[in-house]
């Protein structure tokens, strides 16, 4: 599943006429970005949550059924926070089968098959990407076993002079379908802030490094960012 229904507001202008998973860096949206990476590990059908611009992200994914990934759509009236966006198409997911969340604002060439078998070899309930950056909205920490020990979402400034890890949420995660039963039936839940801790003390969350390339497309300054590391070669889906 990938999460498009945010207004995307700290990009200004740009997301005004447009939904954010569909700015382009390279004649390419964002989406599509995220959609090659997920063909490429081979999925076949993808869930999309809809809120802004909502038609504009349901037509651009068209093409797709021609190229053998399948659009479904989840329209929210009101904004139901990315947990919450699951749960409700979690008829979606069936089985017992592991399933990927993408925020849609993400863009990498992560291997995700690679994180598929991380997640399924030690028996977890979430598996999130991680990458290093000082001062984000997240923090966590893990032990040698990548078992998280420690979350913390949008903690304040103060915060990051008392520990001294560097790794975040990366805004991709690997899920088994037990998880849901920790998110309520209704109204709005978040992944970091409301169901992510409570998995830390039975040791069910676990982090997985990345080691390619990513950006969160969060600002203008991060979408010029994305269009340079792409004429620099740094970010080409299926490569390191």
């Amino acid at each position: 599943m990938i999460l498009c229904a945010g207004y995307g507001t700290r990009l200004g202008e740009l997301t005004r006429d447009t939904p954010k998973p569909l700015l382009k860096a390279q004649g390419i949206s964002l989406l599509d970005y995220i959609l090659e990476n997920l063909k490429l590990h081979g999925c076949s059908d993808v869930m999309i949550n809809l809120h802004h611009h909502a038609e504009q992200i349901r037509q651009s994914l068209e093409p797709w059924r021609q190229r053998g990934l399948a659009p479904h759509f989840s329209f929210e009236k009101h904004l139901l926070g990315t947990a919450g966006a699951v749960k409700k198409v979690n008829g979606f997911f069936t089985g017992e089968e592991a399933f990927l969340v993408h925020y849609g604002d993400v863009v990498t060439n992560v291997d995700l098959t690679e994180m598929l078998k991380f997640h399924k070899a030690r028996g977890a309930v979430a598996t999130l990407l991680v990458h290093k950056r000082s001062r984000s909205n997240s923090s966590l920490t893990f032990d040698e076993t990548f078992r998280v020990t420690a979350f913390v979402e949008r903690p304040p400034e103060s915060y990051w002079d008392t520990v001294d890890t560097t790794w975040v949420n990366s805004g991709v995660m690997v899920l088994s379908p037990s998880v849901l039963d920790l998110v309520p039936d209704d109204g709005p839940s978040d992944w970091p802030r409301d169901i992510f801790p409570k998995l830390i003390p039975s040791g069910q969350l676990y982090a997985h490094c990345l080691d390619r390339y990513r950006v969160a497309v969060d600002s203008p300054e991060r979408l010029q960012q994305l269009v340079k590391d792409i004429d620099d070669g740094k970010m080409r889906i299926g490569r390191a």
